[in-house]
């Protein structure tokens, strides 16, 4: 009688209700020309990619929590964009991620408020970590400074430490500019000199537009003082893949050209990244991108904080997320974490070019008293962004 009471406590019990997590990942089209090359071309799957994959692998730890994750690809222009954004606080979901540039992002927060957290997994822009730091707002698309000082700490490594920096004339090239000026004065180099190459607005990709391009290079590049490498920063992609072999002098080139900081690679293997690299390419048929990366990265948090939190309450799992107990396994070969000073999430920088990785930053040799991984980016004594004192309020 009592083993037939015990089995009916365990099978008659009432099932475990399932706890659904909505996200959705929001990419903002912007018009604009072509890359130089067709092999640039972003695909139309673009960041949802690396959200799908990012939802399934939340599922698979979800399925023994009695957890699911439901994730809406939303895809939007300038035009649309914040009336996509209201839909998605008026249908109850909560936690976005944002492809978009810096303008579009900052909107997009503000019309969020604290009916949402929002993840940039797109915008790179340092302002966004700084004066226009919002509380609502993390980064897992590492920031301009976080990618030139990656950079800067190889170059100087390799004990590089002249650089003839080149410029583009958008507002985007200049701030990232601005970044390898930082890294420079940070880690010890030298810009000999400093050439801005004016966009005209040719056509990039006809023959008139990248043999105009081409034969300005060795000409543009001539008479250059004594440097040891060119660094190029070229946000909008408009000189800097013909710096190559085109340079009057024969260097190395890199920034927005020949060896490029990334957060992710597809010749990227270490850390078990091998494994990620062939799931992902079973699924959408194609190498991911940073943009995949950086999106699979934020729906993972929410799956690390629901795992960890079993709970789907909004505050509490905001609150691990940024909280000091939060670590993300991102196959970089150490834990990832949330700066709580801006939102931006501390992580190695590969640095890359053609098929394979050359390196990873941090650096040997690079040491920080709290993390090394702080030697990449805005550190807490240098930030601008008051986004704690925005929380509480």
């Amino acid at each position: 009688m009592a083993g037939a009471l015990l089995a009916c406590a365990a099978l008659c019990a009432p099932a475990q209700a399932q706890t659904e997590y909505r996200a959705a990942v929001l990419r903002v089209d912007t018009p604009g020309p072509l890359p130089i090359s067709r092999l640039d071309l972003p695909p139309d799957d673009l960041g949802f990619a690396g959200g799908a994959l990012g939802t399934a692998d939340n599922a698979t730890t979800g399925s023994f929590m009695k957890q699911t994750f439901v994730t809406e690809d939303v895809l939007a222009t300038p035009g649309t964009a914040e009336a996509e954004m209201q839909r998605l606080l008026d249908g109850g979901t909560r936690f976005v991620v944002v492809l978009a540039d810096e303008a579009m992002t900052v909107r997009l927060a503000d019309l969020a408020g604290d009916r949402a957290l929002l993840f940039n997994a797109g915008a790179s822009g340092d302002v966004l970590r700084n004066a226009e730091c919002r509380a609502n707002l993390l980064h897992t698309a590492p920031s301009d400074a976080m990618l030139a000082d990656a950079l800067a700490q190889f170059l100087v490594w390799k004990r590089w430490g002249n650089w003839f920096l080149i410029e583009g004339s958008h507002p985007e090239d200049t701030a990232l500019a601005e970044a390898y000026r930082r890294a420079a004065k940070k880690f010890g180099a030298k810009i000999v000199e400093e050439r801005v190459f004016e966009d005209t607005g040719g056509a990039r990709r006809t023959d008139s537009g990248h043999v105009q391009v081409q034969a300005q290079m060795p000409v543009f590049t001539q008479r250059a003082k004594a440097h040891d490498v060119v660094v190029a920063a070229d946000h909008a992609g408009v000189f800097a893949a013909w710096l190559p072999f085109h340079t009057w002098e024969p260097r190395p080139v890199a920034g927005s050209g020949g060896l490029m900081p990334v957060s992710w690679h597809p010749a990227h293997e270490a850390w078990g990244a091998m494994q990620w690299q062939t799931r992902f390419e079973k699924q959408h048929g194609r190498p991911a991108r940073p943009e995949d990366y950086q999106v699979w990265m934020a729906l993972r948090s929410l799956g690390e904080a629901a795992t960890r939190t079993t709970s789907d309450d909004f505050d509490t799992l905001v609150e691990f997320i940024t909280g000091p107990r939060f670590e993300l396994a991102a196959f970089k070969g150490q834990k990832l974490t949330y700066r709580d000073w801006d939102g931006q999430l501390r992580q190695p920088v590969l640095l890359s070019m053609g098929p394979v990785t050359v390196s990873v930053s941090p650096q040997d040799g690079f040491l920080h008293q709290v993390s090394q991984l702080d030697t990449l980016g805005t550190d807490r004594a240098e930030t601008g962004c008051t986004r704690m004192t925005a929380r509480e309020d």
